[in-house]
């Protein structure tokens, strides 16, 4: 399989998936801002989107969207319990957390933030509004659990993914110490730990 990630963007999220089910992956840098590799190849000519993640799989068929791919990661080594069995009531609670965090805090609130072309009454209003009630529903979920489901899934990667934009948006964690806590306890996790801090190094790199 290859990767096509962008450091610290929502495709950290699926290299935690890789690493914690234990699968073998190729990872491909994508610029986003020229949409290119480092190969000097158009990532559009792959993803036509321009976005990450892109997953090519085993045999060639380009997967694209973020919760997508978590999943087909996760179906990829069933006993790593990543994603419960297809077809359970647990499942479809896994599918809506992910579809939760891309659409109300991913795009709802840190594409806003991070966008430069959102105007400043957009910016605070993503904020100082529509952020506190997104952490204020996570923090009343994960009060006194460990996961957001019964046990580590896609969607904790996913979550704690975007709980890593909060510093960079200007967003002080500490102020929600529920999510703080849970997302200092999950940078514990060896495999966590590891994408983490390669794409730490990576960030910055062209």
């Amino acid at each position: 399989m290859d990767l096509y990630f962008a450091p610290l963007s929502c495709s950290l999220a699926s290299r935690i998936t890789i690493y914690e089910a234990g699968l073998e992956a190729r990872f491909h840098q994508v610029t986003l801002s020229t949409k290119h590799l480092a190969t000097g190849e158009s990532y559009l000519d792959i993803n036509p989107k321009g976005q990450v993640p892109a997953l090519r799989t085993a045999d060639g068929a380009i997967l694209t969207e973020g919760p997508a791919i978590l999943q087909f990661l996760a179906d990829r080594a069933p006993d790593s319990g990543l994603a419960p069995p297809a077809g359970t009531i647990a499942r479809y609670s896994l599918m809506q957390w992910l579809n939760y965090i891309a659409t109300e805090v991913h795009k709802g609130v840190f594409y806003t933030l991070f966008n430069p072309a959102s105007p400043p009454a957009a910016k605070a209003f993503a904020r100082d509004e529509l952020l506190p009630i997104r952490y204020r529903y996570l923090t009343g979920h994960l009060t006194g659990r460990a996961f957001l489901l019964d046990t580590f899934t896609v969607a904790d990667a996913y979550l704690l993914t975007t709980l890593n934009w909060a510093a960079p948006a200007g967003v002080d964690l500490a102020a929600w110490p529920v999510l703080d806590a849970w997302r200092t306890r999950l940078l514990q996790r060896p495999a966590v730990a590891r994408a983490v801090g390669e794409e730490l190094a990576l960030r910055g790199a062209p």
